[in-house]
């Protein structure tokens, strides 16, 4: 029988690559432990107190933003906060207008 990897206890995760939300963190807003092939690597992404995917517009900076990083896939924290932070289905309003500091 396998035993469980132990950075998935210490991150209290359920398993590989399901991002879980962090309040206690002092920074940043949620842990997941990424599995790609043979690697396995801790990843804390999202800035602790934030609101985020407010319009269509800041989605879309966003995603503009972070392309690159985003591109990386699973091993980095970008792909995480697009895909749990920014997905289409948790933007609050349509506008694509927002003002700085809303």
């Amino acid at each position: 029988m396998k035993s469980k990897d132990p950075r998935l206890e210490k991150a209290g995760v359920e398993g590989y690559n399901k991002p879980k939300r962090t309040p206690s963190h002092p920074t940043k807003s949620h842990i997941v432990v990424a599995k790609s092939g043979d690697q396995v690597k801790t990843i804390r992404f999202g800035q602790q107190g934030v609101k985020t995917n407010q319009t269509v517009g800041q989605r879309e900076a966003f995603k503009s933003r972070h392309a690159a990083n985003i591109a990386k896939g699973k091993m980095s924290a970008a792909y995480w906060a697009d895909k749990v932070k920014w997905s289409p289905s948790k933007t609050a309003s349509p506008s694509k207008k927002w003002k700085k500091g809303s």
